[in-house]
């Protein structure tokens, strides 16, 4: 949320995608219960805010361009039915309707930035400085191109954010986190216990005889719901991805072996150098330089001559292919391990270089990846035939086809699983096997129904997934007799969960009369345990999380019971010790906590004021113009 507002101006990326940050940010500012659905102005426009209105056109692009670099982070597409499904349209509505209340505040206040200083904040990036530590406009312009911006347009972006950034910080100030608040997160994060306990097994419930019929009866007349069967579906899936239909053995070893020698490089780890680098404003400096290192000199010495630091000199371990500058690399990687160049011309000056460690590069042979070849080239052919079958297996099912019988007619193999739950498991309790968790087509089958022709779902590896629901068998009450055996042992737990309970008790209330843990283990035949350094959350050893949740709710001395790992073991306990942790606001967890507080005080109060202003200013959606863009019916407010 804020937290990307904040940092934003150290990584290039997170200012070309701060909108998506900023999404974070007022997903959470109720916009849709803010915004009336406007009819007065016009039919060409999404929203209006204040003055300003968004077209179709205009929020169809920022719609586009946002489910695009989500898209590129999350490493797949995303479509609009699948943004839909996971609430991005909405998200990213209230996203854009922020962003531009914010930008028509900066108007109104008449805040404003001038060319150069945009220019200036661009060029002292970092993200966009060469191998020479200086602006590079041709790794610029790369960057921005593959994130999807011109020139002008990422330098507009850039002037908004920066507006809204500096609207959102002046709002915040040097926000301060009470010392109060810190003391208590502190100690309820860190707080130990130790404790003594017992720990209670089936063995001390005693014998249980075995349930009567009738007995069983009863208790399973009163827990039906417990042992119903769920719904099961039956589905038919059809996968089509490149591996599906790639045919390796079509990949001829002449094809192979070309493959290989024009990529060879990528079938290998390249050579890595450490290399340092002192870049000199003209070449009469560097051939004076090179002399008195011939004579003697040392790099490092010249460096601390020309006020450089071991940071300003160090490039770091680098491949020759991270050097942009080809004289340079050509010149660093002809050197031997510790040794200087000669004055080297480069595109950004001057330059002289050192080696330091050079790590060896390794390379596979061709028989060593030729398999390895010819399945990644069979998928690239595979991909034009993708597209083809794709549309005759749309044509066979507009015939009326169902999946399974237009999988045979094509050559293709389909997948029919009789019977499915919603958790994934068949009738017998077991996970389905071969079924895709990504995406969750359990989720998609259940909500669509027999007969009904469903759009195919995009999978990670590029492929499409269709599914057919062929057969729902409704949830039902099961019989007795089918579940005569689950029930005799959920009956016996049950009886031993009491009897426990029931011991855990008495020995409770001994403790509270004032006896010792050690005397009640005693007359219970059992050991007295020990644990010590208990912290909330997080695991303790042989003592179950239950048990530790519990021993956070009673006072130092204080007996307590819980339940264990199952309802079949039970302990009694008592606190011994309470240690409450120091504040030492210069640890480094002491500043994550405040940073983590700072963040969310900051949040807290930069979404109220998005929402005044929004308020202040009238936030209003045209839902039939902002359907033409999402699709879907109309989103609730």
């Amino acid at each position: 949320m804020l937290r990307g507002i904040h940092k934003a101006t150290s990584n290039w990326f997170g200012k070309a995608i701060l909108s998506v940050v900023m999404g974070l940010l007022v997903v959470s500012f109720a916009i849709w219960g803010i915004g009336d659905i406007f009819r007065g102005f016009g039919r060409n426009a999404v929203a209006k805010i204040g003055n300003t209105e968004i077209s179709i056109e205009q929020f169809r692009q920022l719609y586009t361009d946002r489910l695009q670099q989500i898209g590129r982070q999350a490493g797949r597409a995303i479509t609009p039915d699948q943004a839909r499904g996971l609430g991005l349209d909405r998200q990213l509505l209230s996203q854009i309707v922020a962003e531009t209340t914010l930008d028509e505040h900066s108007r109104k206040l008449r805040l404003g930035l001038s060319d150069a200083e945009i220019s200036r904040r661009i060029t002292s990036d970092p993200s966009f400085r060469g191998a020479n530590g200086q602006f590079d406009r041709a790794r610029f312009e790369q960057l921005i191109r593959n994130a999807g911006f011109t020139e002008p347009r990422f330098v507009d972006q850039q002037r908004r954010e920066t507006l809204r950034r500096q609207i959102a910080q002046s709002i915040i100030g040097e926000m301060k986190v009470p010392t109060t608040a810190l003391s208590a997160i502190n100690q309820y994060q860190n707080e130990k216990r130790s404790i003594e306990y017992l720990a209670l097994t089936p063995a001390q419930a005693g014998d249980i005889p075995a349930a009567t019929p009738e007995g069983l009866s009863k208790y399973f007349g009163e827990r039906k719901i417990l042992f119903r069967a769920p719904e099961y579906r039956k589905i038919t899936l059809l996968s089509l991805t490149p591996a599906d239909i790639a045919k390796p053995d079509a990949v001829s070893d002449a094809d192979a072996k070309a493959y290989y020698e024009q990529h060879k490089n990528s079938y290998g780890t390249p050579e890595r150098r450490e290399l340092r680098q002192i870049v000199f404003p003209n070449a009469q400096d560097a051939a004076s330089a090179s002399e008195r290192i011939a004579k003697g000199l040392s790099f490092a010495d010249l460096a601390k001559e020309r006020g450089l630091k071991d940071t300003d000199i160090d490039v770091g371990m680098v491949t020759k292919s991270d050097i942009i500058d080809a004289a340079v690399a050509d010149a660093a990687f002809a050197l031997k391990a510790g040794e200087i160049s000669a004055p080297i011309k480069g595109s950004f000056g001057t330059v002289l270089l050192q080696v330091g460690k050079v790590e060896p590069g390794s390379q596979k042979t061709y028989e060593e990846v030729a398999s390895q070849i010819k399945r990644e080239q069979a998928e690239v052919r595979a991909r034009s035939e993708l597209n083809n079958l794709r549309d005759k297996i749309e044509d066979e099912r507009a015939g009326g086809s169902t999946l399974a019988e237009t999988a045979k007619k094509l050559g293709l193999k389909s997948l029919t699983i009789e019977a499915i739950d919603r958790s994934g498991r068949a009738p017998d309790g077991k996970l389905v096997a071969d079924l895709p968790r990504t995406p969750d087509v359990i989720s998609v089958a259940f909500g669509s129904d027999v007969g009904v022709d469903s759009e195919a779902l995009q999978l990670p590896n590029n492929g499409l997934l269709w599914y057919d629901v062929t057969g729902i068998t409704p949830s039902r009450e099961r019989t007795l007799e089918e579940v005569k055996d689950q029930l005799a042992t959920r009956w016996r737990d049950d009886e031993i969960a009491t009897r426990l309970l029931a011991k855990a008790d008495d020995m409770l209330g001994k403790l509270k009369a004032g006896g010792a843990l050690s005397q009640v283990a005693s007359e219970a035949g059992l050991k007295l345990e020990s644990a010590s350094g208990l912290q909330r959350g997080k695991p303790a050893g042989f003592v179950p999380a239950k048990v530790v949740d519990a021993v956070f709710k009673v006072a130092k001395g204080a007996p307590g019971s819980s339940e264990g790992e199952t309802q079949t073991q039970r302990f009694v306990f008592r606190v011994t010790e309470v240690i409450a942790p120091p504040l030492d606001a210069n640890s480094p967890e002491a500043k994550q906590l405040t940073t983590s507080l700072q963040n969310a005080f900051a949040d807290d109060i930069i979404g109220e004021y998005i929402l005044r202003i929004e308020n202040d200013y009238g936030v209003n959606i045209n839902q039939q113009a902002l359907n033409q863009v999402i699709g879907g019916g109309t989103a609730n407010r």
